[in-house]
């Protein structure tokens, strides 16, 4: 799949007006509800964008945070898996500060953070990444951004929180997804008893409705 052309279908559907469709009805799986992709998406990709966000290329240092592994599946609303689909994840540092132009955050950036990372899904839809535990910054509860670009489907663009964060409640983007759908955008980071990694989150997308994008 190619990745320049899944940023184009994604820029461009960020600058339109979009419609979203929930679910269908009498699926076996409610569809992940879909948030906006915020300011920060990146213009452009760095040049170390793989799935492991705590090391960048070139740097012997681990990025500051929580190191967290963060995987799970992507499926239909049938709960068939759906390989070689692209996974993309952003989300600041744990400064609070995001890897983009637009970004003005006093904070310094933490330059061992890669910010970006990106994965395809394996033969049985899953993914896997080497990340932080997102931190909050001024006006918005700990979050990481998702989208996910899988063959004949319309990009699904999300937000993934941290379940029994106390700032989701006075979240505005977290309180947009209706209640009842809430969890959907929830994963518990739990501890990892790994040497390298601290914490671990599970969490699958499920991919259905007409358009992924929200408009807002």
């Amino acid at each position: 799949m190619n990745p320049d052309f899944n940023r184009r279908r994604l820029l461009a559907t960020l600058a339109g007006v979009l419609v979203t469709t929930p679910g269908l009805a009498g699926s076996r799986l409610l569809a992940t509800p879909p948030q906006s992709a915020g300011p920060f998406y990146p213009l452009e990709l760095p040049l170390d964008d793989d799935n492991d966000l705590t090391q960048v290329a070139g740097r012997d240092a681990v990025a500051a945070g929580r190191v967290t592994e963060l995987s799970g599946g992507v499926q239909d609303l049938d709960g068939r898996p759906i390989p070689d689909a692209r996974i993309e994840i952003w989300q600041c540092d744990a400064n609070g500060r995001y890897r983009h132009p637009g970004e003005r955050g006093t904070a310094l950036r933490d330059e061992n953070f890669q910010g970006y990372g990106h994965t395809v899904t394996d033969g049985a839809g899953r993914y896997r990444f080497r990340t932080i535990r997102p931190v909050p910054y001024p006006g918005r509860t700990p979050h990481i951004h998702m989208a996910v670009f899988a063959p004949q489907s319309t990009p699904l663009v999300t937000q993934l929180y941290v379940r029994g964060e106390p700032r989701n409640a006075a979240d505005f983007l977290f309180n947009r997804v209706p209640a009842e759908r809430r969890h959907l955008v929830q994963a518990d980071f739990l501890a990892a008893e790994l040497p390298d990694v601290e914490l671990r989150a599970s969490f699958d997308l499920v991919l259905g409705g007409a358009d992924g994008t929200p408009a807002g």
